[in-house]
C-alpha cells in the first residue's frame, strides 16, 4: 500500500470530519423548515467536496493532524531550511541567542554569536568530512554545535561525539601551546526520543567521575532535547524556554501568532518564519525541503510498519515454538509423575493380595499336616483346607 504524505494524510481527516458534521445534522438540521434526508446528505457529498480546496477543508479542520501545504502559514521548523534560516543566519542570530540564553536559564549567557564554517574536513584528505547545521561562537571564545535530528540512527550518539572532535582539534594554535580549550556545546534537537522516561526530555551529559558523582570537565557539554516528550499546552507556557520549545514544536501548525509568544523576540521568529513574505527562490528551497522532510516520514512510517509486521510474525513463531516446547515438556513431566504413582498403587495393592495369597495358603499347609497327622480320611482334609488331593500327597 503506498504510503501518504502528512498533508494528504491532514486532507482525508479533513474530509471525514466535514461527513461527520454533515451526518450530525441528520434529522435535525433546517432546510426550508424540514429535517435532511440521509439521501439528501449523501447526494450532496460530491458537490461539496469537489468544490472545496485541499486548504479550505483544512481550514474548516484545524484539529486535524496538520496542515496542508497550500494553507500553511509558517514554516515547519524541523526542516533544513527553515531551522537553518531562522537559528543559522546573521539576520536572524537574536533568536538563537535569545534561545539559547533561555535554555541555560543563567548558568551562561550569550551576548553575540560568530557564525563559523559549517564544513569540516579531518586532518587527512581519506578521513570523513563533517557538515554541521549550525555552528557558531560567543564573545568568550565558547562553540556551539546546533543540530537538528529528525530521525533516530543507530549510532547518532556516537555521531555527536564524532561531531563535537571538530570544534575541540580546531582550537589548537601553530607553536607553543599550552593545551588550553574554550567550552564546546553540542546541541541536539530531536524530533524522536531515546530515553524510556517518558517525562525527562531535557538532557544535560558531562564527563563525570563515575565513583565520586562529580563533573570532571565542564567544558565539553552535550545537551539533548526529545521533542515529542514536551507537551505543555499555550496555557501551560510558564519560562522563555518553555515558549521556545512551543514555537519550534508547533510552528508549522499555528495560522495565528498565540498570546502567550507576544515576548519581542517572537515578534522576529513569526515575521521571519511567514511564508508568504519570502521571496520566490526562499519558497522553492522551503518546499524542496519541506518534501526531503515528508520523504523522511513516508520512510520512517514503511520502516515502522513493517518492523511490526515481521515483529509479530516473529514473535508468534517463537510464541508456538516455546509453547510447543514447554507443553511437551510439561506433559512428559505429569505423564511420569502420574505414571510412577499409578506405577507404586498398583504395585502395592498386587503386593498385598499376593502376599495375602500366599499367607492363606502356608496356613492351609499348616492345617493340612496336622489333619494328617491326627489320622483324618484324605477326603475330609481335601474339604477342610481346599488343597488338593496332589498338594496334601506332598506334605
Amino acid at each position: 500500500m503506498a504510503t501518504r504524505h502528512p498533508a494528504q494524510i491532514a486532507t482525508i481527516h479533513a474530509i471525514k470530519n466535514l461527513i461527520r458534521q454533515d451526518l450530525s445534522h441528520f434529522d435535525r438540521a433546517e432546510a426550508g423548515g424540514r429535517p435532511l434526508s440521509l439521501g439528501g446528505i449523501l447526494s450532496n457529498l460530491p458537490h461539496r467536496y469537489n468544490n472545496s480546496s485541499p486548504a479550505t477543508l483544512c481550514h474548516e479542520n484545524n484539529g486535524a493532524m496538520g496542515i496542508s501545504d497550500s494553507q500553511e502559514r509558517y514554516v515547519n521548523f524541523y526542516t533544513d531550511f527553515a531551522f537553518k534560516k531562522l537559528f543559522g543566519t546573521e539576520a536572524n542570530k537574536e533568536l538563537l541567542i535569545s534561545f539559547l540564553n533561555s535554555m541555560f536559564d543563567g548558568k551562561e549567557e550569550v551576548l553575540d554569536l560568530e557564525y563559523l564554517n559549517v564544513e569540516h574536513l579531518g586532518p587527512t584528505a581519506v578521513e570523513r568530512k563533517a557538515v554541521f547545521d549550525v555552528y557558531c561562537r560567543n564573545s568568550q571564545g565558547d562553540r556551539f554545535l546546533i543540530e537538528m535530528q529528525k530521525a533516530d540512527q543507530n549510532y547518532f550518539k556516537d555521531r555527536s561525539i564524532y561531531y563535537s572532535t571538530f570544534p575541540i582539534q580546531e582550537q589548537a594554535v601553530r607553536g607553543d601551546w599550552n593545551f588550553r580549550l574554550d567550552k564546546v556545546y553540542t546541541i541536539g534537537i530531536l524530533n524522536f526520543t531515546f530515553d524510556d522516561d517518558p517525562e525527562y526530555f531535557h538532557h544535560e551529559v558531562k564527563l563525570v567521575d563515575v565513583k565520586k558523582k562529580n563533573v570532571f570537565y565542564d567544558k565539553l557539554t552535550y545537551i539533548y532535547l526529545e521533542m515529542p516528550k514536551f507537551h505543555k499546552n499555550e496555557d501551560e507556557l510558564e519560562t522563555l524556554f518553555d515558549k521556545w520549545l512551543y514555537a519550534m514544536k508547533n510552528l508549522g501548525r499555528l495560522m495565528e501568532r498565540p498570546k502567550a509568544l507576544q515576548d519581542a523576540v517572537f515578534t522576529r521568529l513569526f515575521e521571519q518564519a511567514e511564508i508568504a513574505k519570502f521571496s520566490p527562490t526562499e519558497q522553492r528551497g522551503y518546499r524542496e525541503s519541506q518534501k526531503d522532510f515528508w520523504d523522511l516520514f513516508s520512510v520512517k512510517e514503511t520502516a515502522e510498519m513493517k518492523g511490526h509486521a515481521r515483529g509479530l510474525e516473529e514473535g508468534l513463531a517463537k510464541g508456538m515454538k516455546e509453547g510447543l516446547a514447554k507443553g511437551m515438556k510439561e506433559g512428559l513431566a505429569k505423564g511420569k509423575a502420574e505414571g510412577i504413582e499409578e506405577g507404586l498403587a498398583k504395585g502395592k495393592a498386587e503386593g498385598i493380595e499376593e502376599g495375602l495369597a500366599k499367607g492363606e495358603k502356608r496356613k492351609a499347609y499348616q492345617i493340612a499336616r496336622s489333619l494328617k497327622s491326627l489320622g483324618l480320611p484324605l477326603e475330609t482334609i481335601v474339604q477342610t483346607t481346599g488343597l488338593s488331593q496332589e498338594e496334601i500327597d506332598r506334605l
